[in-house]
């Protein structure tokens, strides 16, 4: 299932590569990967066995078109083919949002697609999912050899439906990157569908100036979270608050809805003052709370027991104290990824699809003793990251 990343404006959605074994999903993928710029991929990850070129999973991040405001981010997986790793296809099947399925045009394969085929619907039923109510397209691969099967009697066997579908020659390339296109479109159009978008930003006024960067993007969003300041009543001569201890002044009419909402004032009997200058005064009044504090973007995601560790980082943040609220982010990171169960922190972070680059870069930051507030933006991005991972997939469960 997509996720939306609000401080990234970014929506990810899951393709799985589906079809019989040594059909040519991996190869597919790996034609993806070299062919995409390498400043639109990450790192490609793959485990090879004696029966299948792949076991558990090969895992590729692109970067593609937007949505609305937002671009999308897609997460490419295979499955293997072999027929005793169902538990394992069901469990990459799990959360996807598109599928391909690679089909063998060999004649001697035939009869594996059909299974592969059934085996995938059957699967996603059990994941709540209907098959012809999926994005789905056809991959005929190995056209490149002799001897294949007819592409009509592809399409009559496998693909009642209609769905698009690609001739490929996954050893050289052809045709993949048509079929990836044409996954990404129906991705898309579903996940528009589905209103699985945030809300636009708000445009800068004209003549304004937008802020660019996460550093900026997050700085505004914890200040308005803040709590607000109480207003300075300002009075003819800019010095209002002696006016609430010299008798005989009226209060002038304060329009409704002009300041927050806050008890009136206690009757202050008209007794002569000591001489006081005004602006002594005012920063006192300035000073007193508006009400309770609010909740920063990443304390308000947090589970109850790192509540704690978001609060202090925010707090690090908003002081100026960037190696200290690295040092708590780092902290919370590695709390948070706990609950995904025991295992390295790179299993913890694959389990909760964190990047783990971006991991990788916070804790560097961990180590440095001079930093900057882009750093200490981006490791309060990456905390909130892993809280929105946890609250996803429903960690840690309620007692």
């Amino acid at each position: 299932m997509s996720s939306v990343n609000l401080m990234a404006r970014e929506v990810a959605a899951k393709i799985v590569f589906y079809g019989p074994g040594l059909s040519g999903k991996t190869t597919s993928l790996r034609k993806i990967y070299e062919t995409v710029r390498p400043a639109h991929r990450g790192e490609m990850m793959s485990i090879a066995t004696e029966g299948d070129r792949t076991l558990f999973f090969d895992f590729l991040p692109v970067k593609v078109e937007r949505v609305g405001d937002c671009s999308v981010r897609l997460a490419l997986y295979t499955v293997p083919g072999q027929v005793f790793y169902n538990a394992t296809r069901k469990l990459v099947l799990q959360g996807a949002d598109g599928v391909v399925f690679v089909a063998d045009s060999q004649p001697e394969a035939m009869d594996a697609n059909r299974e592969s085929l059934a085996n995938l619907e059957e699967n996603l039923f059990e994941h709540g999912i209907r098959l012809d109510r999926f994005p789905l397209v056809m991959q005929w691969n190995k056209r490149d050899l002799d001897h294949v099967l007819p592409v009509e009697q592809l399409r009559q066997e496998l693909n009642p439906r209609g769905v698009p579908d690609f001739e490929t020659a996954a050893t050289n390339g052809r045709g993949v990157l048509d079929t990836l296109k044409a996954i990404t479109r129906l991705v898309i159009k579903d996940l528009r569908a589905k209103r699985i978008v945030p809300p636009p930003r708000p445009v800068a006024p004209a003549g304004g100036t937008q802020p660019a960067g996460l550093e900026a993007q997050l700085a505004q969003h914890l200040q308005h979270r803040q709590p607000p300041s109480a207003p300075p009543v300002a009075m003819s001569g800019g010095h209002a608050p002696a006016m609430a201890v010299i008798p005989n002044t009226p209060v002038p009419h304060r329009p409704s809805g002009s300041f927050p909402a806050i008890a009136p004032p206690p009757r202050v009997e008209p007794v002569t003052p000591p001489p006081v200058a005004p602006a002594v005064m005012a920063p006192a009044v300035v000073a007193q709370p508006a009400g309770p504090k609010l909740l920063g973007a990443a304390s308000a995601l947090a589970p109850g027991d790192l509540f704690d560790h978001a609060r202090a980082a925010e707090a690090a943040f908003m002081a100026g104290n960037y190696s200290t609220c690295v040092t708590a982010c780092t902290d919370a990171i590695r709390r948070a990824l706990a609950y995904a169960g025991e295992g390295t922190l790179a299993q913890q972070a694959f389990l909760l699809r964190m990047d783990g680059a971006d991991l990788l870069r916070v804790q560097g930051l961990s180590t440095q003793s001079h930093l900057r507030v882009d750093d200490a933006a981006f490791a309060l991005y990456v905390l909130m990251q892993s809280f929105a991972r946890l609250n996803a997939v429903g960690l840690p469960a309620s007692e």
